[in-house]
């Protein structure tokens, strides 16, 4: 696309009604909107040297800036939708070679299992990082059976990995409804079938069917349990994050409905891979990795048998549930 003489043509209302993001810009930049009816060089040729000096802009080179900012978002969003993700095996501690390749799609949800300290985190790096053969297991990723290339890799936005750890911890002092909406304006959300308020307001209700203990949107995010803050990240991968590959280390320990969790980002069509020792979790997933001496050891499909071992696993994990509960509310447990 020709942003160059697309702005040298278009009003600032019309760009910012075809290119929301655009608004982040001329606001960061400090543009007056008071006449967005005009190009953005009328606008620019109504302000004096002084305006331009104030605000450490200029004149000449806001234009090309506008240019650059256009086609660097464009260029993440174009990036989103991905038909493949394929690990190629390297190397275990060992030294060893992996010998494994398998290809991963869009709704796939995958559990990486394996000893604690094999090697389950250095996976998920490997695939946050997209390693092209440059980490210590020498592995390789592909994007739509292609190496991906460093301006890919290392872009500031626009990434196609996102990553759920176990510690989250904000340090904005915003409310949930702020920082949701703050979220949805710098993603451009609401451009869909929900305008923006309905996304926020989505991804809200979502993050609290998650969460053990209820918030509500005034609730300050510095103030948010970790259970809650991995609540609130998942619903926003959901509902608002770009990124098609989300990887989760250990959701177990999150105090969140895991398994809601799981099926509300497959069903956003995102390939989801879950670092677990929870059985419920590993054999919910459509595959799963089997870590052994810092490798990739073997990669299994769940099968007929083991889904069908799930309910009486499912039946177990009511009873702790339960358990749980009574413990936090303060009663007493007579029998299991």
């Amino acid at each position: 696309m020709d942003f160059d003489r697309l702005i040298e043509k278009r009003s600032i209302a019309q760009l910012m009604e075809e290119f929301p993001i655009s608004g982040d810009f001329f606001r960061n930049a400090n543009i007056p909107l008071t006449d967005t009816h005009k190009t953005l060089q009328e606008v620019l040729s109504t302000l004096d040297d002084e305006w331009f000096y104030e605000f450490g802009q200029n004149r000449f080179e806001v234009h090309n800036q506008l240019v650059d900012f256009l086609q660097d978002m464009t260029a993440s969003e174009n990036a989103q939708a991905i038909k493949s993700l394929t690990v190629i095996g390297g190397k275990n501690k060992r030294g060893e070679d992996e010998n494994a390749r398998f290809t991963l799609m869009p709704g796939d949800v995958v559990s990486v299992v394996g000893p604690t300290g094999s090697g389950k985190s250095r996976l998920l790096a490997d695939i946050e990082c997209l390693a092209q053969g440059d980490t210590p297991t020498r592995r390789h990723i592909l994007v739509d059976g292609q190496p991906v290339t460093d301006d890919v890799r290392f872009a500031l936005g626009g990434k196609l990995v996102a990553q759920l750890s176990q510690n989250m911890n904000f340090v904005m002092d915003l409310t949930v409804q702020e920082f949701l909406e703050m979220h949805a304006g710098s993603l451009g959300a609401g451009q869909g079938p929900l305008p923006m308020a309905g996304v926020v307001n989505a991804c809200f209700e979502k993050a609290n069917s998650l969460a053990g203990e209820k918030f509500t949107p005034g609730t300050k995010v510095t103030m948010l349990s970790g259970g809650q803050s991995r609540a609130l990240m998942i619903a926003d991968c959901a509902y608002m994050s770009q990124s098609p590959i989300v990887l989760i280390d250990e959701i177990e320990n999150a105090g969140v409905d895991r398994r809601k969790a799981i099926d509300l980002l497959a069903r956003r069509e995102k390939i989801v891979l879950i670092s677990t020792h929870d059985p419920l979790l590993a054999l919910g997933a459509t595959h799963r990795i089997v870590i052994k001496h810092g490798g990739i050891y073997r990669v299994l499909t769940t099968s007929p048998e083991e889904k069908s071992s799930m309910k009486e696993l499912e039946r177990v994990d009511a009873m702790l549930a339960d358990a749980r509960r009574k413990l936090r509310s303060g009663e007493r447990i007579a029998s299991l």
